[in-house]
Order: structure tokens, then C-alpha cells, then sequence
């Protein structure tokens, strides 16, 4: 997880409404790190839960440093615990950006939080969302942030050039974390894995697939944002040919269970080209997400499924831990949940925000 350290000489000019850039300076996976000014406010609008604040949430739990405080509207039913701030007054702390750290079914931005975001533009901060609708598309947000020279920033569309996969065997071992449903702890996972490893002397990369993960990681794809022919190609490029004792660490995204998403998280799985898979399943969640009327799957029938799946890119690929989420539930009942499972499926089974992943770590060792 390489943090760029290097201005952009040619981030905006007055009355830009995005960035400035030639081609070649497009082309690099730390485009967006290379241009955002930190640190950041959140703008957490209307959102009715924890989960549709997900993104502002990965970002102040794994970036404290980052973030000087919160904007909600009101009705809003989550708070990330940092100062509520005006944005003037978050102007005066120092806050550069504002990132529209929400998400919601379909990635769209509501009516009701473009006069907000207007407002922020007019106070003298730059705009910068991770959902599928773009913020250069609504007009008003466009005249203010010409008329004050702030950048808008639509983080989750890839400026990087794509091309369909191949499935060739690339050198260096990676590593995917997959999920029973979407928002189960992927991208946690991959991140604590990442730190325990980087403890350990691992050589070791973190891999952001997605809007929350590129704005931890500095660098990334977005691969929900991909036209689909491209999304294994996507994952080939962000995760190159390496050296044989290297590891990338993949951030997994949806589920092969969910209708909506399965697409992309086979896309995901074929890329990857993984030699090992974790599995991400938050316990107790009565449905899929959106989708009241399904429920998820065993965490066996869906273990075999994704390993079953990555094995048209890595015939070799094997399971080497699960990991719950357990925040809603009882520490006494979560750990006897995981000692269950880790005795009923002979892999380790952890919580990366609970227990330590050292457990997955040590079976990667193993040969």
C-alpha cells in the first residue's frame, strides 16, 4: 500500500471543475493520491444507518489522522463519533476535502445533499465522492466549483487504461478475501491482514477494489465501475506479475451469493488468480443486503463455491481462514462461535476487530 508523497504540479487551475492532467500522468493507480488535499470531512447527508456510512467509517477507523470531523443533515441515523462541523468551521481547521463517504443501492447521490455539497464548494473546500453517480454531472455543483476553483473528484471511476484478462500465471502469491454478503468486513479484513503481515516482515501490498479501500490506500480500481468484460483485466493490472516471496492482498467486493453483485465478484475472483481465499460472513444478519427475501448462505456451500470459482485461474487456490464479524453480538457468544466453526471446518476462524488474524497469517506460512 505505496503512499504517494508527490504533489501533482497539475492538479487544478482557477475555474477548474476537475483535475488537470496529460495522459501520461492519468495512467498511474495513485492518480487520486497524487491530487486529493487531506485532511478530510465527512459528509454523512441523511443516511438512516452504520452501513450506508461505511465508506467515511473505513476511512476515519484505518486514517484517524486524516480527518478533522463530520457534516450531517438532519434526520440522520449514524454518526462516525468525530466533531460535527460546519464548513466554514472545518475550513478554518484545516480540512481540505469533502468526501461524500456515504453508500446506498445503485450509488446515486440524493437531491437533498447537493445544496450541502454546494454550500462546502462556496466555503472553500474540494469535493470527493466514491459512488456511481458523478459529481461532475450536476450542474449546479459544476458552476460553484468553477466559480470557486475547487476540484471535484469522482473517485470511484478508473482513470487508468483497461484491457479483458488473459488468466496467464503471474509469479508472487495473493491472497482474496470473499464474502457471504456484501458489507461483511472484506475490505477489514484484507487491511488487518495487511498490518499483521507488514509486522511480520512479509512482503506484502494492499489492494483497494474499492471506493472506501482507494481512499485508505492512496491508490487503487474501483472494480464495480468497470465494464464488465474489463474486471478480471482490471485485477491483472492492479495486481501485477511479482516477486515469488511477494504477497498482494486483494480487496474482495460483493458476493457470488447476491444477485445484484455475483458478477462482479467472479470478475474479481478469476483476476485475482488467488492462492488463497478468506471468507468474510457477518453472523446473525437475517437477509442479504436489499434483498429481504433471500438469506445467506452456509458458510461451507459458499467457501466451495469461490473456491471452485478461482480455480479456472489458479487450479492450486485453498481456503485459509474465515473471519467473522461479530460488533452485534455478545463477546462470550462470539468466541464460541468461532471456536465451533474453526473445529467444524479445520481453518482458523478470527475477527480482525475482536481477535488478532494471526492465526490466517501462521497457515499462509504453512507450504
Amino acid at each position: 500500500m505505496a503512499q504517494s508523497t508527490t504533489r501533482s504540479s497539475a492538479r487544478t487551475h482557477p475555474g477548474a471543475v476537475c483535475p488537470v492532467w496529460d495522459r501520461e500522468e492519468r495512467k498511474g493507480l495513485d492518480y487520486f493520491a497524487n491530487l486529493m488535499e487531506k485532511p478530510y470531512i465527512f459528509f454523512l447527508g441523511d443516511v438512516k444507518d452504520d452501513l450506508s456510512a461505511k465508506t467515511s467509517r473505513g476511512i476515519a477507523d484505518w486514517r484517524p489522522e486524516q480527518c478533522v470531523g463530520e457534516h450531517r443533515l438532519p434526520g440522520c441515523g449514524t454518526t462516525l463519533g468525530l466533531e460535527e462541523l460546519g464548513f466554514e468551521e472545518a475550513v478554518a481547521r484545516g480540512a481540505k476535502t469533502l468526501v461524500l463517504g456515504v453508500a446506498n443501492a445503485g450509488g446515486v447521490i440524493d437531491e437533498n445533499w447537493v445544496p450541502g455539497l454546494v454550500d462546502a464548494v462556496e466555503a472553500g473546500l474540494d469535493v470527493a465522492s466514491g459512488l456511481h453517480q458523478r459529481l461532475t454531472d450536476i450542474p449546479e455543483l459544476r458552476e460553484a466549483a468553477k466559480k470557486h476553483g475547487r476540484a471535484l473528484y469522482d473517485v470511484r471511476h478508473p482513470v487508468v487504461p483497461l484491457t479483458v484478462g488473459t488468466g496467464e500465471k503471474r509469479t508472487g502469491k495473493r491472497l482474496l478475501t470473499v464474502g457471504t454478503d456484501c458489507s461483511v468486513g472484506k475490505m477489514y479484513t484484507t487491511l488487518a491482514l495487511y498490518k499483521e503481515m507488514r509486522q511480520r516482515k512479509f512482503r506484502v501490498d494492499f489492494r483497494a477494489t474499492g471506493q472506501t479501500g482507494i481512499f485508505i490506500a492512496g491508490e487503487g480500481i474501483s472494480v464495480d465501475a468497470v465494464v464488465a468484460d474489463f474486471i478480471s483485466g482490471a485485477v491483472e493490472t492492479l495486481s501485477p506479475a511479482n516477486d515469488p516471496d511477494h504477497w498482494d492482498l486483494i480487496e474482495g467486493q460483493g458476493s457470488l451469493f447476491h444477485p445484484s453483485f455475483a458478477g462482479v465478484s467472479l470478475g474479481l475472483l478469476h483476476g485475482a488468480q488467488p492462492d488463497a481465499l478468506v471468507l468474510c460472513h457477518e453472523p446473525n444478519r437475517p437477509f442479504m443486503r436489499g434483498l429481504p427475501r433471500r438469506s445467506l448462505p452456509e458458510i461451507q456451500a459458499c467457501l466451495n463455491a469461490n473456491l471452485e470459482a478461482a480455480r479456472l485461474t489458479n487450479p492450486n487456490v485453498r481456503a485459509v481462514g474465515i473471519s467473522f464479524n461479530t460488533a452485534k453480538m455478545e463477546k462470550a457468544a462470539a468466541l464460541e462461535l468461532m471456536n465451533r466453526t474453526e473445529k467444524q471446518l479445520g481453518l482458523p476462524c478470527v475477527d480482525p476487530m475482536v481477535t488478532s488474524v494471526a492465526p490466517i497469517v501462521e497457515r499462509l506460512a504453512e507450504p
